[in-house]
């Protein structure tokens, strides 16, 4: 698949490179820096994907709301020549790759190696697109830049240059509607629109979208649970998030499921047992099921958020009204009916969630209300 080792650059960066272009090729806008391909490059359980670029660079000014301009950029180079080259560039073309330092270890409309590796790193569990149930867009390559380039691509900077390796990541993505932000279609804003894109025009669709949709985000609420290792020195091990958040760095495929698009924010942790804390012996360190609980509460309004806005728009397309809390039990017994390490129990007047985790320690189980009926 050589499409998966090109580096792809936006016609504004011509003044920058020496190198010829191979080819031309399109793309559809997908978040600030990233770009997807119009056709699947491949299918995996009868699900199609689409190359996705990440690091092709922004449009948009890193420390405004307004758009990156010929003039801005050319104002942060000293080369006369490149200077003129950007100048005399059409204007239309705005999207430029910087040398910015921005976030832990990325510059601005691209992205750094570090950041590349750990996306690189989650994409190399068991399954392709699966880390026990949560769903993920996998990294298929980091692609480094031309020397040349990246050194002037870190001349383009504002206060803090970026110093390390610049890289893109080629990656697969089921599409490029998001949960919220980053997407001109999303389920938070343009559910209507999500409909139409995904060919929802039955009431068992919907309701198979939403399943799809619960199973998945319930995935979410408990990565720790399904990463846990224990490391037999009285600490355990599992994956957290870092600066992502699921309003805007995950993406929804066609049949309801959210796959994390951007896993450059997944990082391994390291949890002391709540025994050993009690000892004394560290702490510094989250315990387990607090982490676990944190984990739930990060994510469950932005995922309950997005559900009740899936909800409203089957209602409103083919009606079937069914009571708020039993439609969603229904739905969620469903969605955990296979699951690894999730389960559903009823405790008087409240639905709970119990969290078990992938070693299955009955020790280290937790519950969560998910439903009251009072």
């Amino acid at each position: 698949m050589p499409d998966f080792d090109h580096v792809y650059l936006p016609e504004s960066m011509k003044s920058f490179s020496a190198v010829s272009p191979l080819h031309s090729k399109e793309f559809v806008v997908d978040d600030n820096r990233s770009v997807v391909g119009p056709k699947p490059s491949l299918s995996i359980d009868d699900l199609d994907f689409y190359l996705s670029v990440k690091g092709v660079g922004s449009t948009t000014n890193p420390f405004s709301r307004q758009l990156l301009r010929k003039d801005e950029i050319a104002s942060l180079i000293t080369d006369a020549e490149a200077r003129e080259g950007v100048m005399s560039s059409d204007e239309s073309l705005h999207r430029y790759l910087t040398g910015e330092m921005w976030s832990r270890g990325s510059p601005y409309g691209v992205q750094g190696l570090q950041y590349a590796s750990i996306a690189m790193n989650a994409s190399e569990y068991d399954d392709v697109t699966s880390i026990h149930g949560f769903r993920i867009a996998p990294v298929v390559n980091i692609v480094f830049l031309p020397q040349q380039l990246q050194n002037q691509i870190r001349k383009l900077y504002w206060y803090r240059q970026f110093k390390g390796e610049i890289v893109q990541e080629t990656r697969l993505v089921p599409s490029n509607v998001r949960i919220y932000f980053h997407s001109d279609w999303t389920i938070g804003e343009d559910t209507c629109i999500v409909f139409q894109l995904f060919g929802i025009d039955s009431n068992e669709k919907a309701t198979e979208f939403e399943i799809n949709f619960l199973k998945s985000g319930m995935a979410i609420l408990t990565l720790l649970a399904r990463t846990l290792k224990n490391n037999n020195d009285g600490t355990y091990g599992g994956l957290d998030f870092y600066d992502v958040w699921l309003d805007k760095d995950a993406v929804l495929a066609p049949d309801g499921t959210i796959f994390w698009a951007d896993l450059e924010g997944l990082e391994w942790i390291t949890l002391w047992n709540r025994e050993y804390r009690e000892r004394g012996l560290n702490q510094t360190l989250s315990d387990i099921e607090e982490k676990m609980e944190y984990q739930v509460y990060r994510s469950t309004y932005e995922l309950m958020y997005a559900y009740e806005q899936i909800e409203r728009e089957r209602i409103k397309r083919f009606g079937h009204v069914i009571e708020r809390k039993a439609r969603f039990e229904y739905l969620l017994r469903n969605a955990l009916e296979h699951d690894e390490v999730l389960s559903l129990e009823r405790e008087g007047s409240s639905l709970n969630l119990v969290i078990n985790n992938i070693l299955n320690d009955e020790s280290l189980t937790k519950r969560f209300t998910v439903l009251d009926y009072a």
